[in-house]
């Protein structure tokens, strides 16, 4: 069988970018599958959700945003620290940047690796590579809640941590008021899990049950379309624990009868290929996925630093 090209290497088609209106001041930009983003006004000034891999790519971003609002960005909220969601930041020229203090320390003690890792496993999503002035640094974080007064009669924003996920520093962004959750990376709606750097069994239950908790109405994923309505909405979550579920107990039993990570990789594609498996980047992201998880089940629990060349090597003997 002929060896799949890298990662995303060989997605290099256009997506049709989409920007919704969820609310009175409340838009997110949907992808196709690529990274969503988001923006919420309060009455004088702009709290923006994610940050794209670059400032080119952010600028396009905020162009569309533009259309709608001149408010200045007062707040950029980043869920989590990966490459392709917060190296876009210097664009936004926020105020003050507000994460969850794991995900502050993640970037120092892994940032430039991946950096390196994402840039190469997903070249499309890094144009104008060359924009990056940098790592992205947090300059307020808080470790359980902060909440957002977006002044005048908007309600408040809350900036929520719900326990250890797709990262151990993952926040979502709830605006009770409109019931409209930002999940980030957390939730995908019919978009494929990357879990290279999660702690799956956390995620799939108390994570997963805290996001579901908030009831929301109308939910925006790290990758995919908006959900809306309840149903819909419970529906992203749960499709998010399924896959995970499954990964988890595809890849404890090769463990349990003493098999390989090869032959764990193998059965958990076939498990999870008919339903999920023309869903975006889903096979970009099993292998490292399967790596991870191997990895957890075995008992290393903080997830092992993803660069360029360990990339590779996984995929190498992965995805043959």
């Amino acid at each position: 069988m002929a060896q799949k090209a890298f990662a995303s290497s060989a997605d290099l088609g256009d997506k049709e970018h989409t920007l919704e209106v969820l609310a009175d001041g409340v838009y997110a930009l949907t992808a196709e599958g690529d990274p969503n983003v988001g923006a919420i006004e309060g009455e004088d000034f702009l709290v923006c959700f994610e940050a794209l891999a670059t400032p080119v790519v952010a600028r396009d971003w905020l162009a569309k945003l533009r259309e709608h609002t001149d408010k200045p960005v007062r707040y950029l909220v980043l869920s989590h620290y990966h490459a392709v969601r917060v190296l876009g930041a210097s664009a936004f020229d926020a105020e003050v940047v507000v994460a969850h203090e794991n995900t502050r320390a993640l970037v120092a003690e892994r940032g430039k690796q991946d950096w390196e890792s994402e840039f190469g496993r997903m070249p499309r999503l890094a144009k104008g590579a060359e924009s990056v002035p940098g790592l992205t640094w947090p300059t307020l974080t808080f470790s359980d809640r902060l909440t957002i007064d977006l002044g005048g009669d908007r309600g408040e924003l809350v900036l929520q941590y719900c326990g250890r996920g797709h990262t151990e520093g993952d926040i979502v962004a709830w605006l009770p008021r409109q019931r409209v959750l930002f999940a980030g990376d957390l939730v995908e709606a019919e978009a494929a899990l990357y879990t290279g750097d999660a702690f799956h069994r956390d995620w799939a239950s108390s994570t997963l049950d805290r996001v579901r908790g908030f009831g929301a109405e109308a939910l925006v994923g790290g990758r995919g379309a908006v959900s809306r309505g309840r149903e819909a909405v419970d529906a992203a979550i749960e499709q998010t624990r399924h896959f995970l579920r499954v990964m988890i107990d595809e890849v404890g039993a090769v463990q349990s009868a003493g098999g390989t990570l090869k032959e764990a990789f193998e059965r958990t594609h076939a498990a999870l290929a008919p339903r999920y498996g023309q869903w975006p980047i889903f096979e970009h992201c099993l292998p490292f996925d399967v790596s991870r998880l191997w990895d957890e089940l075995s008992g290393i629990e903080r997830p092992v630093i993803w660069t360029a060349q360990r990339d590779r090597e996984v995929w190498d003997q992965l995805q043959s």
